[in-house]
């Protein structure tokens, strides 16, 4: 089995579609391990704000297969197959780490180069898995986090269930 950590994001009905798109991923690889869930304004385009949260599971599928799957998923949730990377979605679903692995795997590069960039990646990163290393910078995600300075993008926490599971709360305050 392999550590898989996913950035799992959507500005359309974010409540409705991350509960599903996190029913699939669980039904697909078992136990899941979240972040809070965060909101932040649209990156490279003008858009109704983004609820994002890092998922963590563990996969025997390969980075191909997994990447393949994920955008089954996305597709079967509402989004085009042809729509561009700056847009609104019902559901997206990033490979942001698998294992240690670095460099282009199966058409997909690794580690995800937004980890760093956004502040709605790399915060859940560092409430999920804050020892973990970056396979790259060879820094954990905490102290990744800490040295982290952009305040263009603000995030604040929400109010997010799951089923019956209170996986985030808003008075836990911003980031």
């Amino acid at each position: 089995m392999t550590q898989v950590l996913l950035g799992v994001g959507s500005n359309i009905d974010p409540q409705q579609n991350i509960c599903a798109g996190l029913d699939a991923l669980q039904q697909e690889f078992g136990e899941l391990a979240l972040s809070s869930v965060y909101q932040s304004a649209a990156v490279g385009f003008a858009g109704e704000p983004f609820h994002n949260l890092v998922v963590e599971l563990d996969s025997t599928a390969s980075v191909g297969q997994l990447a393949s799957l994920l955008r089954q998923l996305e597709h079967a949730m509402g989004r085009p197959h042809d729509a561009s990377r700056f847009s609104s979605r019902t559901l997206d679903i990033d490979i942001l780490t698998y294992a240690d692995c670095c460099g282009l795997m199966d058409g997909v590069q690794l580690p995800r180069e937004e980890i760093t960039e956004n502040a709605f990646v790399l915060c859940p990163l560092a409430e999920l898995v804050p020892a973990v290393i970056h396979p790259r910078s060879g820094q954990s995600y905490a102290d990744l986090w800490a040295t982290y300075s952009n305040p263009r993008q603000r995030l604040q926490r929400v109010d997010f269930w799951w089923g019956d599971k209170h996986i985030s709360s808003a008075d836990s305050g911003s980031e």
